[in-house]
């Protein structure tokens, strides 16, 4: 049996660079939290062959003196810690003492350094851990990295990199995080000989931002902010029309370090809910500042993933302040007309082609943004970031538990127990009429009702056409009736006042064995929803109820389309979840569909409700209820303007 043995010190380091540095981008953001822990304000990056060749990176800060050298690139040597105690108050972004050791063991490095003040400049190589003596040379203040031939020694691993392509898309991310959450930093990025990005140094988040995404994108930014508990939330999230097929565009941020949390992501998610097509993710661009005792950043060697002391509380901070801003803003969807790009935004979209995180923002309410008001970044130490709100109220949101809604009971107007008194709206063919159900009074703000103007006209059977204080809008009307008849039924069914009616002769439905274990399961779901079911021998089950407001759609044909929704789910999901995701169908199966002709009194009832309902800007599934077309874009597309 072999014996054991201590490896040696360049094994070690090895070792420890695999955990560290992953590819190239993994060097460009370990060196570039040392020039923020350094105090630098400019950095420069050269990079060559995506960094198989050559990371070089330039900054201004402290600079380390020269008989430092060695030590900066030893193995767990650091200027940031002290004491063990001072891991659980870690204040800035690099603290154990391991990334130059780990690059100058799989790469030929060069580091050159002056500090302020200082008549002269040193600097030392390494190559393969190799560590040579510390040498005179002329260098401005500051520091400077050269890293050639990464992996040369660890060929296994040079052989895994991807293409160049790929790798300087990773590189391009690592700068991106830097640059989203220090805009007070100026930061220039060079790849073979081209300038990709070249940041000047600014005091407002949004600037930054412009530069990333255009004008026209960063003039859809919402700014939210809540505080809770010594946790301050701040930063911007998307219009629900800016949506993506991935998470890779939510930048989330602990006292200046991008991080990735699955139980922030899940509020992220949670608080979208009903305003997103399935499939589809939100864009967010949030900071915390949380107390560094709070928060435990020595979790992972790359030091993305962390651990809050309450988890729970960040969760509810954030569900609650995005539900609470997105019930006070005006999400419709504005259509515009299309302008020529101009040469900078198109050289800006050839940089970012390769780059898959750029996000669009938030289409913000016009008389509440103002890009001059966007927060600075405050300059009182490079390791904290920190937003200050743009000129407009404070959002001060009730924050509920994990799970539960700002429409909970609690937050919602008092409503009649009967049924509503507007008139029917036809359905189709094979179906009985029914009516067009009113929803809660919303705290989102609406404007004046649409009724109070011209009285609106449906074209193709299908849409409403509105005019509004300011143009017109075009109304989907099954959307819009989705949204209303779900406000309705969630309303009733989450305080316990969902009316059932007693059926004369029970339904009887034969289902497959199956289904109707799965209906037995969700007995009590389907009790919530107003429906009463009980065996009737076999695999057959009895309908004994059935929700008052839906009487005139057929029971048996709307169970079945239940049961089907119970047995599409791949995994078991929550009540919540499956509550409302049967709420979402048989609010879609109930409305008015797309193609019925309404008379005009249904027109006006359906439109008058509009501004009743919550989120009337999406139907439950994500899709807009609405266009609007203001008078100037209709104005500029008959060139009168």
């Amino acid at each position: 049996m072999p014996r054991i043995q201590r490896l040696p010190p360049a094994v070690v380091n090895q070792i420890a660079a695999g955990e560290v540095i992953e590819r190239p981008a993994s060097v460009v953001k370990e060196l570039l939290e040392n020039s923020l822990d350094a105090g630098a304000t400019r950095v420069e990056i050269t990079i060559e062959q995506a960094g198989r060749d050559l990371i070089r990176i330039w900054d201004n800060g402290c600079g380390i003196a020269a008989d430092e050298l060695p030590l900066a690139v030893a193995s767990h040597a650091t200027s940031k810690l002290a004491t063990a105690d001072d891991l659980f108050r870690v204040m800035t972004f690099g603290f154990r003492g391991e990334a130059l050791a780990s690059i100058a063991s799989i790469s030929h490095l060069r580091l050159q350094s002056r500090p302020a003040g200082s008549d002269g400049g040193a600097q030392i190589e390494a190559a393969g851990g190799q560590v040579g003596p510390v040498a005179a040379c002329g260098c401005p203040p500051g520091t400077a990295i050269e890293i050639r031939n990464l992996f040369f020694n660890t060929p296994v691993r040079r052989r895994f990199l991807k293409a160049t392509q790929t790798e300087m898309g990773h590189i391009v991310e690592a700068f991106t995080r830097v640059a989203i959450a220090q805009p007070g930093l100026a930061m220039v990025l060079r790849h073979n000989d081209k300038t990709v990005f070249d940041l000047p140094a600014s005091h407002q988040l949004v600037e930054r931002l412009t530069l990333f995404f255009g004008h026209e994108l960063a003039e859809k930014l919402i700014w939210v902010e809540s505080e809770l508990g010594g946790s301050r939330l701040s930063g911007y999230v998307a219009d629900p029309s800016q949506s993506r097929s991935s998470p890779r565009t939510q930048y989330l941020f602990v006292n200046g370090r991008y991080i990735r949390d699955r139980s922030l992501g899940h509020a992220l998610t949670e608080a979208y809910r009903g305003l997103l097509m399935v499939g589809r993710h939100p864009v967010a661009f949030l900071f915390w500042q949380i107390p560094c005792e709070d928060v435990d950043v020595n979790v992972h060697p790359t030091k993305i993933e962390v651990r809050f002391r309450d988890s729970q509380q960040h969760y509810r901070q954030l569900l609650a302040t995005l539900r609470q801003k997105f019930l006070t803003t005006d999400l419709r969807a504005r259509l515009h007309a299309p302008s020529t790009p101009s040469d900078a935004d198109g050289e800006r979209a050839a940089a970012f082609q390769s780059h898959e995180s750029l996000a669009d923002f938030l289409d913000r309410a016009p008389d509440q943004w103002d890009p001059s008001n966007s927060p600075p970044r405050q300059p009182d130490s490079p390791a904290t970031f920190a937003l200050r709100a743009p000129a407009q109220p404070p959002v001060t949101p009730a924050l509920p538990f994990p799970g539960t809604s700002p429409h909970s009971p609690t937050h919602l107007a008092a409503e009649p127990a009967g049924l509503s008194s507007l008139p029917h709206v036809p359905g189709p063919a094979s179906a009985p009429a029914r009516p067009i159900a009113t929803a809660p009074t919303s705290t989102a703000p609406a404007g004046e009702p649409l009724s109070d103007h011209a009285p609106a006209i449906q074209v193709h059977n299908s849409y409403l056409v509105v005019e509004t204080p300011d143009g017109l809008m075009l109304i989907d009307q099954h959307a819009l009736h989705e949204r209303v008849l779900y406000e309705e039924l969630r309303t009733r069914v989450l305080a316990g006042q969902l009316e059932s009616q007693r059926l004369l002769v029970p339904e009887i439905v034969e289902l497959s064995a199956a289904e109707a274990a799965m209906v037995t399961d969700h007995s009590d779901v389907l009790e919530q929803l107003g429906m009463r079911v009980e065996s009737f021998g076999g695999t057959s089950v009895a309908i004994h109820t059935y929700p008052a407001m839906l009487a005139n759609l057929p029971a048996d044909r709307l169970f079945r389309d239940v049961v089907d929704q119970l047995s599409a789910g791949t995994h078991a999901p929550s009540r919540r979840d499956l509550l409302d995701s049967l709420l979402h169908m048989i609010s879609c199966k109930a409305a008015i569909k797309a193609g019925q002709r309404l008379t005009p009194d249904e027109i006006d009832s359906l439109v008058a409700q509009q501004h009743l309902a919550h989120d009337s800007h999406h139907c439950p599934h994500g899709r807009p209820t609405a266009l609007v077309f203001t008078k100037n874009d209709l104005e500029r597309q008959f060139k009168r303007v």
